[in-house]
């Protein structure tokens, strides 16, 4: 039960304008946690995160010093981890934060004292809560898996007849999303009909987009790749119905929120092997697993190499698809994310520092 006084302030980078995972996580939050009765109030930080400038970090200073009594403040890490100074000065005042970490920083030191000057830290996977536990020696960190939503089942351009598989890769066109690297894959299968939507911001680096839409046109995939930039709304919902299969082939990721999005949709993945993506990719809880995870460096010949077995095996496609539709039913909500957040901070002003997302009490999203 959570009491009709309390107060959490969400502070969240305001710098970061496009669909990105840590946003998509954080106003699913907060609409969880004002579900549960929870005063939320999200407090958007503009500011060179991470790290910020000294008037940025000034002034998250005069917000967290100017925490109502009794309100509990959670602080996404893109924010907290590049201002220790400022978290512990806040903790020294009778304001310590939480911190809310979708990505471990590759800066240490100054990550490492602001989990320790924080009241705790919410991890939200379990691969990221192992790192910071291994890399800082923290005990005081908990996890909250995100959750989704209730998505329409994807038809799929296979049963839809047109008898052309369609890839969809959804995610921001940044290096570490390694689009490159899918963009060669793709041009060894040249032999095979297949079609390909590249969807996610191209403002974060344009730079990197400007790049792949030149290499679209040099490895000769016009008429097969599209990179529409980022969509919304019917648009978005149009390639999702659309896809057979999705990919999320990023060198480092903590968990992975497109990957739980495709599967609600009854859509298998392919994720690269070593990341959290991996964690998401069992989040349904079925057997076999909706897709597969493949070990990736620089060559791109064992991601074509699988995506080839997946375009000529029939028996394959199917295995995957139904695993992927049977991990609808156990994907978590994000009520479930909502009450672990709770469970964490401790509501009743005692942190359970054992609380997981529970997601066979969940709400479970599916048919």
């Amino acid at each position: 039960m959570v009491p009709a006084s309390l107060r959490l302030r969400l502070v969240v980078p305001g710098n970061i304008r496009h669909n990105s995972g840590g946003n998509v996580y954080n106003a699913a939050l907060a609409r969880g946690l004002s579900g549960h009765g929870a005063e939320v109030e999200t407090c958007p930080l503009d500011g060179g995160w991470p790290g910020g400038s000294a008037e940025d970090r000034r002034r998250l200073s005069r917000l967290l010093g100017a925490a109502p009594r009794g309100s509990v403040t959670l602080v996404d890490s893109l924010i907290a981890s590049g201002a220790p100074d400022e978290l512990e000065a806040a903790a020294a005042a009778g304001h310590p934060a939480w911190i809310l970490l979708h990505m471990p920083l590759p800066d240490l030191e100054r990550e490492g004292r602001a989990m320790a000057a924080a009241a705790g830290v919410i991890c939200t996977s379990g691969s990221a809560a192992a790192r910071i536990r291994a890399r800082h020696g923290l005990e005081n960190i908990g996890v909250a898996l995100p959750g989704t939503a209730a998505a329409p089942l994807a038809a799929g351009s296979l049963a839809a007849g047109s008898g052309i598989p369609h890839f969809i890769a959804v995610a921001a066109l940044l290096p570490n999303k390694d689009q490159a690297l899918l963009l060669d894959a793709l041009a060894e299968l040249t032999d095979l009909p297949w079609t390909a939507s590249f969807i996610g911001s191209d403002t974060a680096d344009p730079d990197y987009a400007a790049q792949l839409r030149d290499s679209v046109e040099r490895l000769g995939l016009m008429r097969r790749v599209s990179i529409p930039g980022e969509l919304r709304g019917a648009a978005l919902e149009s390639e999702w119905s659309a896809a057979d299969l999705s990919l999320l082939i990023s060198r480092a990721e903590a968990y992975g929120l497109v990957v739980i999005e495709s599967l609600a949709r009854g859509t298998p993945v392919v994720v690269r092997d070593g990341t959290g993506a991996v964690e998401a990719l069992a989040a349904g809880r079925g057997t076999p697993l909706p897709g597969a995870a493949v070990g990736l460096g620089t060559d791109p010949a064992p991601l074509a190499d699988l995506l080839r077995r997946w375009l000529t095996d029939p028996a394959l496609r199917a295995r995957w698809q139904d695993a992927a539709r049977a991990a609808r039913g156990g994907l978590p909500g994000w009520d479930a994310t909502a009450r672990t957040v709770l469970e964490l901070v401790g509501a009743d002003g005692r942190p359970n520092w054992q609380a997981q997302v529970d997601t066979a009490d969940g709400e479970a999203v599916g048919e």
